[in-house]
């Protein structure tokens, strides 16, 4: 732990007044690199850790995407420990610069799955798939939108038959796949989806700033935003996990204040930042909600 003396003391070439101005301008969020400084000091709060626990079972496979321009495309699924039959599945969605595997391996949600089982939470399968960096929606002919709903969740319901239920279904994400969950959830309609959460989605207010990874115009944002689309959840729970430390909280806890109040949303704002960390600190509270939004 750096303690705040130590930090001044470590600025030789500025006066220690100024230095102090400086800290609290950062401290204060008046300055950049306040999440790099609150990091430092231990202020965004504990990483989640990975259980130490025995997962079930993962089958991976992959297959040719016609939404993704014939793209071999992998997926996971990961199984709860022990035998089961007819279980509701939950489609995570990774981040821009992610995979399948980053849910499989980074975030350790087999073993997060095992654990929440374990402590009582209804079962059920969670699948990952690689959905490249378009955002989850049609993006310079690439849709992994339509990836996910039209091949992904019928193959996994024909091939896996005896063991899920892909009638009812929950989606997760985070950042950019936080915001693709929304997206999906809305698209599909409480008909078909039981529950959505999501960790520090990728949301702005407004086209200004937002990543041409996924937006190339103003236009392409207004027509896939789902900043004033809340009503399209109406019907589904509704989770949704950000740390104050991150740069999509303030568009996020506008996005969340914009429900209707008799909507099923659960929301946290802890101190945390737009981490790995933070999104496995969230893991288990989000499949305990998914678990209960599923039965």
């Amino acid at each position: 732990m750096i303690r705040r003396r130590a930090l001044l003391l470590g600025l030789p070439t500025v006066g220690v007044a100024a230095a102090a101005a400086i800290f609290g301008g950062v401290e204060s969020g008046a300055l950049p690199g306040r999440t790099r400084i609150d990091d430092l000091l231990g202020l965004t709060g504990p990483d989640g850790v990975i259980p130490d626990i025995t997962p079930g079972r993962t089958d991976t496979g992959s297959f040719a995407s016609t939404h993704r321009g014939g793209a071999q495309t992998r997926w996971a699924l990961a199984l709860p420990p022990g035998e089961h039959r007819d279980l509701p599945l939950v489609v995570a969605l990774h981040g821009r610069g992610g995979s399948y595997d980053t849910a499989m391996h980074q975030l350790g949600i087999p073993q997060f799955l095992a654990q929440a089982v374990a402590d009582g939470v209804p079962p059920f399968a969670v699948a990952s798939v690689d959905g490249g960096d378009s955002y989850w929606h049609l993006h310079e002919g690439v849709d992994s939108g339509a990836m996910v709903t039209g091949e992904l969740i019928p193959m996994l319901g024909e091939r896996f038959a005896a063991r899920l239920d892909a009638s009812r279904l929950g989606l997760y994400g985070w950042s950019m796949g936080g915001y693709g969950a929304l997206r999906l959830a809305g698209l599909l309609g409480s008909r078909r989806v039981r529950g959505v959460a999501v960790a520090s989605p990728a949301l702005w207010v407004d086209s200004s700033g937002v990543s041409s990874a996924g937006f190339s115009t103003a236009q392409e944002y207004d027509t896939y935003s789902v900043f004033h689309d809340q009503s399209e959840l109406d019907g589904i729970r509704v989770r949704v996990d950000i740390g104050r430390d991150d740069p999509f909280f303030v568009a996020t806890k506008q996005y969340v204040a914009g429900f209707a109040p008799a909507a099923h949303v659960v929301s946290s704002f802890p101190r945390g930042t737009h981490d790995a960390g933070f999104w496995r600190r969230m893991l288990p509270a989000e499949l305990r909600f998914l678990g209960r939004a599923l039965t």
